[in-house]
């Protein structure tokens, strides 16, 4: 930002004949993967119980680019739980010890993995071409608790069958013509959970990403989905300082519960923001309520993300659930309905309009209240997000070319008007995106 208003004073303007918004298009920042959701956890089973009109309504609202989002990337759950588990718990691929780490594997494939394939399948329909999976947990008897839940390492000893069995995943999808192309072994390896959960230290998941990086050919090893941004320093710092590490993980990724996206990750690679959602204790579909929960605090956060952490991709989650969920969408798999909140269209606001392959530019608003971020598309269309967190409307004079301007706010969910005059009313308490060609 600071650049920004160093380059408008530059220009020897008067405070007063500063543009609202100014984009410097040939400094530029980060490249853009995507934006995304997990349905892990077996979370497609309450959407499979919905009517078939209303499952195409749900998946309307996460990918398609008119009606909903246009998400662009989904995070798949490898799971770990032997078979017969109830919902919520992620059945193995080899669910049995197959009798050491040496026997031959014994895996078991459905075609359905927690009904998550279906979705997958869904989401290519609708263009979709990044699947991450990642893995929660080693199955129990890989692990030194022999439980793949309250946490427990994984033994030494099964390193190099863990790795095959995480490849044999993504083979199982190549299969159902899924193409995974990101795989995590690790899922908040800093932080013991009474569901799947798994410990690796800094340094150990370094030396784990040598026995699988040699493996997984084809797709592009992720690490390390840490509790907190802050925490996830460590995990990137292990691996950028081993250059056999640093040689397999293509993408770095941090999740934002216990601490927020305050600066990038230590890192030339690729960063994600790869799951978040906020705490809140009711089901709350509102836009700006100071919840903490609502619409307006999700646009805050992936807007920071990419201002401030330089991430390329923000996957949210969840994209649905049932009771007091946080997700984008509730789900009521018993009275067969859905419930849309805000935060899909504050999500929706980025990912409907910022395409894979984009370029953020270095964006600046003259009024502090506004905070901004700009894009370019692989069309060569602009997008200018600006989310004013005033009380009073801004008005943004010099809009270049041909314009649509999409409103969310309590009222409105990416309603579109023209730009006319190159003048544009930036709302209070609103984000607005504005959509150059």
């Amino acid at each position: 930002m600071l650049r920004g208003l160093v380059a408008i004073t530059l220009l020897g303007l008067p405070v007063a004949d500063q543009p609202a918004v100014t984009v410097r298009e040939h400094v530029r920042h980060q490249e853009i993967d995507g934006f995304g959701i997990s349905q892990a956890f077996r979370r497609n089973e309450l959407l499979k119980a919905l009517p078939q009109a209303q499952q195409r309504e749900v998946l309307d609202l996460w990918f398609d680019r008119d009606k909903g989002a246009g998400l662009s990337i989904l995070r798949l759950g490898i799971g770990s739980s032997p078979a017969g588990s109830p919902y919520d718990h992620m059945v193995s691929i080899q669910p049995e010890d197959p009798g050491g780490p040496d026997a031959p594997p014994k895996y078991v494939w459905d075609g359905d993995d927690n009904s998550q394939v279906w979705v997958a399948k869904e989401a290519k329909a609708y263009g979709v071409k990044r699947f991450y999976a990642d893995a929660w947990s080693a199955p129990g008897y890989m692990k030194d608790n022999g439980d793949d839940k309250n946490g427990g390492t994984l033994k030494p000893e099964w390193q190099r069958a863990y790795a095959k069995y995480l490849m044999q995943y993504t083979k199982f999808y190549a299969e159902e013509g899924i193409k995974i192309t990101d795989l995590g072994f690790t899922n908040e390896p800093d932080w013991t959970a009474t569901y799947a959960s798994m410990r690796f230290t800094p340094e150990q998941a370094r030396d784990f990403v040598k026995v699988l990086g040699p493996i997984a050919k084809g797709v592009k090893v992720a690490c390390c989905d840490s509790f907190g941004w802050t925490e996830s320093k460590a995990y990137t710092a292990a691996i950028e300082a081993d250059p056999e590490a640093r040689r397999w993980v293509k993408t770095h990724t941090g999740h934002t519960y216990a601490s927020p996206v305050d600066g990038p990750l230590p890192t030339a690679r690729k960063t994600w923001m790869s799951e978040w959602n906020p705490n809140g204790t009711t089901w709350n579909v509102n836009w700006d309520d100071g919840s903490g929960y609502d619409g307006f605090t999700i646009a805050q956060a992936v807007h920071d993300a990419l201002t401030l952490g330089d991430v390329s991709a923000y996957v949210y989650w969840l994209g649905g659930s049932r009771g007091a969920t946080r997700a984008l969408l509730q789900i009521d798999d018993v009275a067969r309905t859905y419930s849309v909140s805000k935060r899909l269209w504050a999500l929706a606001a980025y990912s409907r309009f910022i395409r894979p392959g984009a370029v953020r530019l270095d964006a600046a608003a003259a009024d502090p209240a506004l905070k901004v971020s700009a894009f370019r598309n692989p069309d060569g269309s602009q997008v200018v997000e600006v989310l004013n967190t005033g009380t009073a409307p801004v008005t943004w004079r010099g809009v270049r070319g041909r314009a649509t301007a999409y409103l969310t706010d309590e009222a409105n969910s990416l309603t579109p008007s023209r730009v006319t005059g190159r003048t544009v009313t930036l709302q209070p308490r609103a984000l607005t995106t504005i959509v150059m060609r």
